[in-house]
């Protein structure tokens, strides 16, 4: 049999629709008519950071028929590249014959994805999805694990609608020139390079503290609307410099998916006007303010598009269905945290009175509540904000974790507890409050465990908890107790990571 007659890689294991064939077909006339010179074929590692290779033009076509070949090496190494797992023995340190030797992936292009970035000339971008060489779903992939809660979800009738707030920062690049304190090595990242505020801050929605961004905003806006990411808003938040964006409400896939993209769109595009992003949650810089990641979502019928939380009966605010939903984000929140607040540096949002929860409670309109009920009798938007999250969660594993604990509350059909209007103050169940912790809560909670399964749960307690053992280290070499107040370990860590 010759090549062109073997099946190629995506036939041969029937991974795309015929959808993603019409649109890969499309990809490759448009490649030729916009004169593409390079495609960046892009994955998310459990982190949610993105890794990619630069193909050609001819290398991404045959991409489109037999994928492309990745190391797994990424997926072995914490968020200072620290390798976790003994990828050189047998089993890769994991117990698995096919991790055995860091052996290659293929990434299948996923043609939905496609975009032409408007930061770089002639440089096109899509997203893949990791398998094994025998056409295996990779079991470490966030996306993968994403796709395959949604057809359980489907499977049920049911379809996730999400709607992200993110709050980041900005920053002016000071001194972009890197010296030897900015290298690292594996497992200890190098000081981040030097900025400087862009406005004062604590002018909360400033027109003109905004106006002073306003150049940057109109490269992000213009650049978001291109890449087509939903774009509702660019505010100027708390802390000197954070901005939030917030984002039309689509399926949950999607949501994902621009998350992902949005994020490391931001970070170029600043960086290459002389700026500087950071989705680090709090900064270990002076008045520097939490930012957090608001995550809106409501359930809706696949065969009519109708929204399942709207109640219909009068003096009711969320359907039984949306009340079951909700009692689950309530009962599983502890172990849910982790995909939600997954740094060492995220859990210091966790505090009384600070826009942020520090225990599992929920009201009506409430932002001091974590989960903030909206919308009411007819009210097509009527939605859940779960206001855990910081900047930097995975987006897949964030979103993931809200549809499998409100899918477990409505097959349990477990009671909702009482609202809370002063939330700081209610008895109800306290979040985790460090990373560490987090980690014991989803490692005793069988949820997810039957959900994501035990060798993916396993996996990434290791690969987390080898971040908050070197936090943990850090803190004893320094001679110091953990404090309320960002170490400098977190700011290395994290300031350029996110």
């Amino acid at each position: 049999m010759t090549k062109a007659e073997r099946p190629n890689f995506i036939e041969k294991h029937g991974l795309w629709s015929d959808e993603q064939r019409r649109l890969a077909a499309e990809i490759a006339r448009r490649v030729e008519a916009e004169k593409l010179h390079l495609v960046r074929l892009a994955w998310g590692d459990a982190h949610g950071y993105s890794r990619a290779k630069t193909l050609t033009i001819p290398a991404f076509l045959s991409a489109l028929s037999d994928g492309y070949n990745i190391g797994v090496a990424t997926t072995t190494l914490d968020s200072a590249g620290a390798r976790v797992f003994a990828s050189f023995t047998r089993g890769g340190g994991m117990g698995l014959d096919e991790m055995t030797g860091s052996p290659n992936l293929t990434i299948v292009a996923d043609p939905s994805t496609f975009r032409v970035l408007p930061w770089a000339p002639g440089v096109g971008w899509i997203l893949g999805d990791e398998y094994f060489n025998d056409g295996t779903p990779f079991h470490f992939s966030p996306r993968q694990l994403l796709r395959k809660t949604l057809r359980g979800l489907s499977e049920r009738g049911y379809a996730s609608i999400v709607g992200p707030e993110i709050e980041w920062y900005l920053l002016r690049v000071a001194d972009d020139r890197l010296g030897a304190d900015n290298i690292g090595a594996p497992g200890m990242r190098g000081r981040p390079i030097r900025t400087i505020p862009v406005e004062p801050g604590y002018h909360y929605h400033s027109e003109s503290n905004m106006d002073l961004m306003q150049p940057v905003f109109d490269a992000l806006g213009g650049a978001f609307e291109a890449l087509g990411l939903g774009l509702r808003s660019i505010e100027n938040e708390w802390g000197p410099g954070q901005v939030e964006c917030t984002f039309a409400p689509c399926s949950a896939l999607q949501a994902a998916d621009n998350v992902f993209l949005f994020r490391t769109a931001t970070r170029q595009i600043c960086r290459r006007l002389g700026y500087f992003a950071t989705f680090m949650c709090r900064p270990a810089l002076k008045g520097y303010y939490s930012s957090g990641w608001h995550l809106h979502q409501s359930l809706t019928e696949v065969s009519t598009g109708r929204n399942l939380f709207t109640p219909q009966a009068a003096g009711e605010i969320l359907s039984p269905l949306g009340q079951a939903y909700l009692a689950g984000l309530l009962h599983y929140a502890a172990p849910a945290t982790v995909f939600a607040t997954p740094t060492v540096n995220g859990y210091r949002r966790f505090r009384p009175n600070s826009l942020a929860p520090d225990r599992a409670s929920w009201a009506y309109d409430h932002r001091g509540a974590m989960i903030r009920v909206l919308g009411g009798v007819n009210d097509p938007a009527t939605r859940l904000e779960n206001r855990i999250g910081e900047p930097a969660a995975n987006p897949y594993l964030y979103i993931l974790s809200q549809i499998v604990a409100g899918l477990a509350g409505i097959e349990s059909k477990s009671p909702l507890p009482p609202p809370s209007d002063e939330p700081y103050a209610a008895e109800c169940p306290i979040l985790p409050k460090s990373l560490a912790d987090a980690l014991d809560a989803l490692d005793g909670e069988s949820l997810f465990r039957h959900t994501l399964g035990d060798t993916f749960v396993d996996y990434f307690i290791k690969l987390k908890r080898s971040e908050a053992d070197r936090y943990s280290r850090s803190l004893k070499e320094a001679g110091v107790a953990s404090s309320d107040e960002p170490s400098e370990w977190e700011h290395n860590e994290y300031f350029d990571f996110f």
